[in-house]
């Protein structure tokens, strides 16, 4: 049996780097009337005090979702913990303002945070939080990027059907907003949990799909991944010559974006499809 990649994942910085801009674009939002009369004099000062305050909140807010991401990327326990506590007090913030979008960005980062810590039903309090406020604001990406991290969960917690319910919740939201590289990496990670059904063929029949999605998006290290995968259903089908044709084309992938752990990884199947011809 050769050893499966992990269930790929969409990384958060994606989202906190859209992030950025809706938060610069909501400070123009803000915007007042210049034309002031004696009779409203008193009202317009408690308005421009209000704005400054909801300004400054909101800026308060934008500066602790960044010193957590940059916690967030250093991707050690302690980094990640104190991410959390950088996001749990931005969202006290995000929602004083009422932003349900950054709300929900926000309680999804904090999930992404305790799964990467293990702590798998916090993650899956956070993200069953995260996806009503993305469905709140009709936002599907969000919402797709939800249910994949959902699905996540459940696969690492060893519940298939369930991750393969959010997978096929999280499939047709990607193609409705012409996400490619999300619709790749959900095809890829249904083929995953297919395989870890024993449903070989419907897994290679998903992992076909993802194959020239990643390469028109000229993504080698996903292309890498699948055609990893690939090889192992061929492997463990007994079909040797195939598993190592896709094996082989995996590697040169792998070294070319410099991921060693995916390179190391292929190295050993390869290893063990040869092993398993001389036994």
């Amino acid at each position: 049996m050769l050893t499966d990649n992990k269930p790929q994942k969409i990384p958060f910085y994606q989202t906190l780097t859209k992030r950025a801009v809706i938060l610069f674009i909501s400070l123009f939002l803000l915007s007042e009337s210049s034309a002031v009369s004696a009779g409203n004099y008193g009202l317009k000062i408690v308005q421009n005090l209000e704005t400054t305050q909801q300004n400054n909140t909101r800026a308060e807010a934008e500066k602790l979702t960044n010193e957590g991401l940059q916690l967030f990327e250093k991707g050690t326990a302690e980094s990640l913990t104190k991410a959390r506590q950088k996001w749990q007090a931005a969202l006290i913030l995000w929602e004083k303002l009422g932003d349900k979008l950054l709300q929900a960005n926000t309680v999804l980062g904090i999930g992404i945070v305790y799964s990467d810590l293990g702590e798998k039903q916090k993650a899956l309090s956070y993200f069953n939080q995260a996806l009503p406020l993305f469905r709140a604001v009709a936002n599907k990406g969000g919402e797709a990027m939800t249910l994949a991290y959902i699905s996540g969960v459940y696969s690492d917690l060893g519940e298939k059907q369930k991750a393969l319910s959010y997978l096929n919740q999280a499939l047709p939201l990607y193609r409705a907003v012409d996400n490619k590289g999300g619709e790749a990496t959900i095809l890829n990670n249904i083929g995953l949990v297919y395989n870890d059904l024993g449903e070989k063929q419907k897994a290679l029949s998903y992992y076909n799909q993802a194959l020239p999605l990643r390469r028109t998006l000229g993504d080698r290290g996903g292309e890498a991944t699948t055609l990893n995968n690939i090889g192992g259903v061929y492997a463990d089908l007994g079909e040797k010559q195939k598993a190592l044709s896709y094996l082989n084309q995996a590697l040169p992938l792998y070294r070319a974006v410099g991921d060693k752990g995916g390179e190391a990884t292929t190295l050993n199947n390869i290893g063990k499809v040869y092993d398993d011809y001389e036994n």
